[in-house]
This record gives structure tokens, sequence and C-alpha cells, in this order.
């Protein structure tokens, strides 16, 4: 075990892998913006503004690979983790000048564009942050510090920067502020700061984990404003990230309640669910509902709110609009797919119907009771049999009500004939039906 533990410590081990001074200054180096930089970042969100105007990923991958954003964002956390405060002043106004620029870039861009985007799901998935946007910035960021700090080379910042995607949301403001579409600006503005809060605080915790060496002052009081201001660039940095995770968060789990709201409750007597809307604000949401239809009814409208009450979604929250009029953000090609979906899901229900009744129907038929046949085979052993009828019905012991299946069978002889007589035809109906159930009664 003591070897096991031995061999899991060297191969998890870092340190001897790891030059901080060769890391620290290709951070420094990359975080200035001038010169080539300036053209290189503006080329890149040229073409990534292009890439989200025609919905072509490929393009979206190629412009982020050429943007140089990581440097100053990487830089503020090796700020932070040093002790640094002119690398941080450094990196935050490079930063600002990187986006500025960028912003302006992709909104002349989208100012002349004569393309329409008719179905623009690459911009939209750059207005809706989701844990999985934490996340991805986050180890994004590990990995990038780490890539940056080890001695030999490879391809991961590459890596981080297309997992990241620290450029779309910039052109998606761009775009935003183009069109005066201000939930695009807003929506892609909180996707940056995420990203950049995250890979931020991801360099600055893997710069403590690897001790960076931190930037000593001769000056004891001028050491002490530096120590404070750190301090408060750390909170800036590190409260905001939290709270931003929460609210996404409480967000994601708010939309997938929504989800499965919607999906168990598509249909509701003769209306339906032909739209939502969704509304996040601080750490609450609400669900806006347009019904098409007949009007729902008193205890069709409890149904709905009781539902949303079992998918985390209190009464507070729901808004049911009926007969509402289309709202205008509400495509033609949306209004189709809801008819559609409403129109598969009637298909189906019947078909289930149907598949259930032809069950029963095949059940009622295996039941059924070949008389005239019976009636035949009796007639050859039995040629004084006068009468002959049979029935299923159910007998009930009195003593505790149970209820059992049973044959009922009424013969009537010209003569009547002995028990003896009636129990051995009794026996021959149990052979020839498969079953002990039944009864013969003689019509004397």
């Amino acid at each position: 075990m003591s070897k096991f533990k031995q061999r899991l410590k060297e191969i998890g081990n870092i340190s001897k892998d790891v030059d901080w001074a060769i890391a620290s200054e290709s951070i420094r180096s990359s975080i200035y913006f001038k010169g080539p930089n300036v053209w290189i970042l503006a080329a890149a969100i040229i073409v990534a503004s292009i890439g989200l105007n025609v919905n072509s990923i490929p393009v979206i991958i190629g412009a982020m690979l050429i943007s140089p954003l990581m440097g100053p964002i990487m830089g503020f956390g090796l700020g932070l983790g040093t002790n640094d405060t002119s690398l941080l002043k450094e990196a935050l106004k490079n930063l600002g000048i990187m986006v500025l620029i960028s912003i302006i870039a992709s909104t002349l861009y989208f100012l002349v564009s004569p393309l329409q985007m008719d179905n623009p799901t690459e911009l939209l998935a750059r207005t809706n942050p989701t844990i999985y946007d934490v996340l991805i910035a986050l180890f994004g960021g590990f990995a990038g510090i780490l890539e940056t700090s080890r001695k030999e080379k490879g391809t991961v910042i590459s890596g981080v920067a297309i997992a990241t995607a620290l450029m779309p949301p910039l052109c998606t403001i761009g775009f935003g502020i183009a069109t005066l579409q201000l939930k695009y600006a807003i929506g892609a503005l909180y996707l940056f700061f995420i990203n950049g809060v995250f890979i931020a605080l991801a360099t600055f915790l893997m710069v403590k984990y690897l001790r960076f060496p931190l930037v000593k002052v001769a000056d004891n009081t001028k050491q002490k404003k530096v120590s404070g201001t750190i301090a408060a660039f750390t909170l800036v940095l590190i409260v905001p990230s939290i709270i931003s995770a929460i609210m996404v968060i409480h967000e994601n789990r708010f939309n997938q309640n929504v989800r499965k709201f919607i999906s168990e409750n598509r249909n509701v007597n003769k209306s339906y669910i032909y739209d939502h809307e969704i509304k996040h604000e601080k750490m609450s949401g609400t669900l806006t509902l347009y019904m098409a239809g007949e009007p729902l009814v008193t205890s069709d409208r409890e149904l709905l709110y009781r539902s949303a009450e079992m998918c985390g979604i209190g009464r507070n929250q729901l808004t049911i609009i009926e007969n509402a009029i289309i709202r205008e953000e509400l495509s033609q090609s949306d209004m189709m797919k809801s008819f559609f979906e409403r129109s598969d899901r009637e298909i189906k229900q019947r078909e289930d119907l149907l598949a259930q009744l032809q069950e029963e129907l095949n059940a009622l038929r295996d039941k059924e009771l070949p008389v005239a046949q019976i009636a035949k085979e009796l007639l050859t052993q039995y040629p004084d049999l006068t009468g002959f009828s049979i029935s299923r019905g159910s007998e009930v012991t009195l003593k505790d009500l149970k209820e059992s299946e049973r044959i009922f069978v009424l013969v009537k002889w010209l003569e009547p004939v002995d028990e003896e007589v009636v129990t051995k035809l009794q026996k021959w109906l149990c052979v020839r039906l498969e079953t002990e159930n039944i009864t013969v009664i003689q019509d004397k």
C-alpha cells in the first residue's frame, strides 16, 4: 500500500515539470496589446462575427484560435496570486481595450453585413449561460495555467481557447448593439464576464498552489497598501464568481424544472400549451404559459398549478395566459412546430387507445364459448337432450364476499335424469373447455 501511495504521489506531482519563471514571463508578455495584436484581434473578431452570421462552427473555432484574449485574463489571475499590483493594472487596462475594440469591430460588421439570420442558433447559444459554462471556464483556466507553467509545451492552450469561447460572446454583444436587441448584448456580456472571471480565478488558485514567488516591496507602508489592494481585488474576483455560479445553478435548475413541467402538461383537457416564456430575476425565475384551445376550467387551472409545484415551480412563479395574441417573437416555424407536436401527441394517444381496445377485444374473443359446437357434440352423446344454454358469470362466496369467475350450464332432458348423469356431463365439459369452474344445472 505504501508503494502504491508513493506511485500515485509521483503520478500526480506536477512541481517537477513546472517552471514558474518561464510561465510568469510568458503570461506577462502576452498581456500587452499593441502593434500586430491589435490587428490580429480585429481580424479574429471579424472572422468570429462571420461565423456567427452564417452559423458556421468551424469558422468560429478558427477565430477562437486566432484570438489573443486569454493573455490579459491570465495576467490578472497571476497578478492577484503574486501580489503584483502593476501587473494587475496592466492586465485590466489591456483587457478593457481588447474588449472595447472587439465590441466596436463586431458592431461595425453587423451594421454593414448584408446577411440576415433566420435561425441564429450560434448567437442564441452565447446569450444564455449555464452551469456548464462555469465549469468549462474554471477547468479550462486550470488547464491553461498548467500548460503555460510546464517546461514542455503542447497544444493545450489552443484547446483552452476553443473550450472557454471568449470571442463569440463579444461578437454577440456587437450584434445586439447593431440590431438594438439588448437581450443579446446583456446575455452575451454576462457570459463573457463568467468566462473571464472563472479563468482568472483558476489562474489565481493554481498560482497559489504552485507557490509562485510573491512580489516584494521594500517599504512596509507600501507593502501594506499593496496587500490591501490585492485583498480587495481578490474579493472582487471571488465574490462575484460565487454569486454568478449560484445564480447560474438556480437558473439552470429552474429551466430544467420548466422543461419537465412543459413535457408533462402539453395538453390540458381541450387546451394545450403552444408557447412559454422564462424570465430570470436575481435568484428567482418566472414562467408564463400561453394557452390555446378551449378556456380552462377552474379544476384544469388548479391541476396546472399543482403540477408546477411538483416540478419545483411555485404558484407565484407561474402565469397562465389563455387565448393570448401570438407574441411577435414567436416565429411561424415555432408555431408550426407546436401545432405538429400537438397533432403528433393526439395521434399517439389515439393509437394507444386503439391498441388498448384491440387488446380488450382479443381478450373477449378468447373468452367466447363455442356454444353451437358443444351443443352438436352433446346431442351425439345425449339424443334425448332438449335444452342447452351456457354463459359466463361470477360466483360470490358469501362468507368472505370473494368473487370468482364461473361458467354456468343449463340443460334439459325429455325426462329428468339422475345426478350421476349430470355429474358426468359436468366432468366432460371441464375437459372440453379446459376449466374446473363449471356448474351444470338441470332444468327439471
